[in-house]
Formats: C-alpha cells, sequence, structure tokens
C-alpha cells in the first residue's frame, strides 16, 4: 500500500529518514513553509546521545534524554509521523519501502545517523557492547549492576576482579566520559552499596589506539583529560589496539591481556546507509553529497549529519561527525528547500566550528574554543550548561538538571535498579 499519497495535497512531500539532530532541525526550520513533511524513525522519539553514557552509568533515566517526535512536532499542521523502519529506496520511482509500506516522495533526506563501526571485526561485533542508543545504554547499565552483584556472590578475589574489570575502547569523548563515569561510579557507588567489595578490585582500562586521547581537539586537551582520567584511577593505554575479544579475555597488540566479562566499544562509528542508492552515491561508509546537500548522480535525495560525506578542499574526509554539523546542515537544506519555492539560488553548506568539549567526571572537563583551549571547574560548568541547553524539552532540562545537582551534593547515583536483566555468566561458586 501507498501510505500519504501525493495526490491529496498539491505541496511538495519531503521524506525525512532519521529523527536526529540534523533530521529535527530541518523540519523545525519547515514548520511554516508549504511543504508536506513526513518523518519516518524506527524509534518513536529523538536521542540525545551525548549524554548516553550518563543512562549507561545509572546517572540519568532514560526518559531524560529521550523525547517523543509526536510532542516534539505537535501543532506543526504540515507534518506526520510514520513509525517503521525503511527497507530500501527506489529513487527512480521516488518512492521508498517501509516495514508499513510504499511511501511516495517528491524530496527525501537521509538524516540516518551513525552506527557503531567494529571495523570488520566480527568477534568484537559478537562479544563486546556498544553505546549507540537508548536501549544499549540501558544494558550496559543492567552489566554494571549485575557483575557488581555477581561478584559479591564469591569470595574467590581473581573472580572478582573478572567481574569488575570494564574496558573501554576508543579515546574519543564517548570513550573518555565512559570511563571517567565508571570510575566515579567505583569512587562514589561502590563502598556505600557494596561494602563486602573493596573498590579497589574493580578497575577501568580505557584503551586508545593512536598516541592521544581526543583526536579531532588539541593536543593539550587529550593530555589534560587523559591526567584527570589517571588521578580517578583509570588505567589509560594510547598507541595499542584490541586484537580480540574472545572466552571473555580482551587481547591486546602488545601481546598483554586483560581478563574481563565486559568489552565496551567506542572505538568508532560510521554512517548508516539504505539499500538502493548505487556504490556511485556513496564515499566510505557515507552518502557522497555536493555542498548543496544533494547526494552525488541522484535527483531530489538528500542527506546530512553523521550519513552525509561532503568531501571539499578543506575537509578531504568529510565534516566530523558530530552533532554541530548535524544542525547546521539541516537548517542550511531547511533554507534552501524555502529558497526553491520563492526561485532564489541555493546557498552552499560551510560549517561554523564553534569548538568542541568533552567531560571527564566531577569539576573535570576541556573545551577547545576557536582560539584557546581550558580545562577544569569552568570547562565542567560550559560542558554543562550546553549540554542542557541543547535538551530537547523543558521537562528533560528540569530533570537533567535536578538529577545533576542531587549527584553533585550527595554523590549519589539514584538509577540503580536492574530493570532488565543483560547477561552475567554463573560464577564458579554458583555453578
Amino acid at each position: 500500500m501507498n501510505l500519504h499519497p501525493t495526490e491529496m495535497n498539491p505541496w511538495p512531500h519531503i521524506v525525512v529518514v532519521g529523527g536526529g539532530f540534523g533530521g529535527i532541525e530541518l523540519i523545525k526550520q519547515l514548520r511554516n513553509s508549504a511543504f508536506r513533511i513526513t518523518l519516518i524513525d524506527k524509534n518513536n522519539y529523538h536521542t540525545f546521545q551525548p549524554l548516553l553514557y550518563q543512562v549507561a552509568s545509572g546517572g540519568l533515566g532514560a526518559d531524560a534524554i529521550g523525547y517523543p517526535f509526536r510532542l516534539i512536532f505537535r501543532g506543526q499542521k504540515n507534518f506526520r509521523f510514520l513509525h517503521t523502519e525503511v527497507k530500501q529506496i527506489f529513487a527512480d520511482q521516488q518512492r521508498i519501502e517501509t516495514e508499513a509500506g510504499n511511501v511516495d516522495f517528491d524530496h527525501l533526506v537521509l538524516a540516518t545517523g551513525s552506527t557503531t563501526n567494529y571495523f570488520g571485526n566480527k568477534e568484537i561485533e559478537r562479544n563486546s557492547m556498544p553505546m549507540k542508543s537508548i536501549p544499549e545504554a540501558l544494558n550496559l547499565r543492567s552489566d554494571l549492576l549485575e557483575e557488581c552483584e555477581a561478584a559479591t556472590r564469591t569470595s574467590d578475589v581473581e573472580i572478582q576482579k573478572k567481574h569488575l574489570r570494564f574496558v573501554v575502547v576508543g579515546g574519543g569523548p564517548t570513550g573518555v566520559e565512559t570511563a571517567g563515569s565508571l570510575a566515579e561510579f567505583r569512587n562514589t557507588v561502590m563502598k556505600h552499596d557494596y561494602p563486602e567489595l573493596d573498590p579497589k578490585l574493580m578497575e577501568v582500562f580505557l584503551v586508545e589506539a593512536s598516541a592521544n586521547l581526543l583526536n579531532g581537539m588539541r593536543a593539550q586537551s587529550g593530555e589534560k583529560a587523559k591526567q584527570y582520567l589517571e588521578k580517578m584511577g583509570v588505567v589509560v593505554k594510547v598507541g595499542v589496539s584490541v586484537s580480540s575479544y574472545q572466552n571473555e579475555i580482551v587481547v591486546l597488540s602488545d601481546g598483554s591481556e586483560l581478563p574481563s566479562k565486559t568489552l565496551i566499544w567506542a572505538a568508532g562509528v560510521k554512517g548508516q546507509l539504505i539499500a538502493g542508492l548505487p556504490e556511485s552515491s556513496t564515499v566510505g561508509s557515507r552518502f557522497q553529497v555536493d555542498e548543496f546537500h544533494k547526494i552525488k548522480g541522484i535527483d531530489h535525495i538528500y542527506a546530512i549529519g553523521d550519513s552525509a560525506g561532503m568531501i571539499t578542499a578543506d575537509r578531504p574526509k568529510g565534516h566530523p561527525m558530530v552533532a554541530p554539523v548535524a544542525v547546521q546542515q539541516g537548517n542550511n537544506l531547511a533554507k534552501n528547500f524555502k529558497n526553491s519555492l520563492k526561485g532564489l539560488p541555493k546557498k552552499p553548506f560551510k560549517y561554523n566550528d564553534k569548538g568542541s568539549m568533552a567531560t571527564v567526571g566531577r569539576n573535570k572537563a576541556v573545551v577547545d574554543l576557536p582560539s584557546f583551549s581550558f580545562g577544569g571547574l569552568m570547562a565542567w560548568l560550559v560542558w554543562m550548561f550546553l549540554h542542557l541547553m541543547l535538551l530537547v524539552g523543558f521537562r528533560n532540562r528540569v530533570v537533567v538538571f535536578i538529577d545533576w545537582m542531587w549527584s553533585y551534593f550527595t554523590y549519589e547515583r539514584a538509577l540503580r535498579l536492574i530493570v532488565r536483566k543483560y547477561n552475567v555468566t554463573p560464577t564458579a561458586s554458583e555453578s
């Protein structure tokens, strides 16, 4: 069946696949325009991905970083939402196939975001824990708490260490923030919640293949983050990679081994592609687009955000896969759609890089601005303020602010319920 047929309304029909930062911004900017807009997403909510690690460590609830699309766009009369997954694109027919039926379009915008990149290592893909979605963050939270509970059921110190050794792979913002959050859990929660365990038994490793943390930021920011993490008790290993992970043993490229039941993979992302377009329309793991966001060689189909590779002289690898790029691209494409109705020329995209930041833990963060960098308490306050403002929905901002204040003054992580079992192998004493 065809959903939302175009003949019901003469306005051009824009179909947006993916409700991430870019898709949300595009639709907001087209609120009062003469377009019909259909958003398609396999989830019925927008995920604020920068705070996934706090859900994973029990600092925030899932509903604090998720916001329903129908609530975001309530009252936007040219908007419809379709909760389904796209299976294939038929470019020549200007139609997409979804699990709910076919959808025709006049313009198609692919804002599908990114997914975890395992670089072809199927073994690590099977055995490690990614963190790109709310369900994956909840899996990690359950695993963290279950491993602590399992460690209390045995008196064998080596088995306890294996349960309580967490290996985070990837020294970008996600890896750094996750490692720091796990260290804070050990330093503030374990001694109160698990008095039968020595908190020193819990070890957090951060493994990064390159020589520095936070590549893409200034070297001094990466070094400062490393110092913060080490002061918190995280073992930081740079210049080494993970060779394999099987039988609950992490093998590193330097030959060392880390027995661990939990390997958290934050080592890379790749664009999330959809079947149906020719290989010539992609570059690497992204759709290749021109400066107006149109996919190479295909009319009426565009890509923005993480799934878009805009190759230019000053960006030979495309733009960084971060939220500000997606937001600015969504904004620019919306302007071009509105200009097309007025017969005005399209505006090429130019990224305005306002800086980057990463938090390590309590009172510890690093901020890179175009002209200088800084760290410590002031950077942490700036990080908190900007993330609060970027959250979708006033309620979410209030909830996150209250949770953060509660955690800051009480050193507590309130969300420590095991409400969904993950998977913990029984200890020797249990079997």
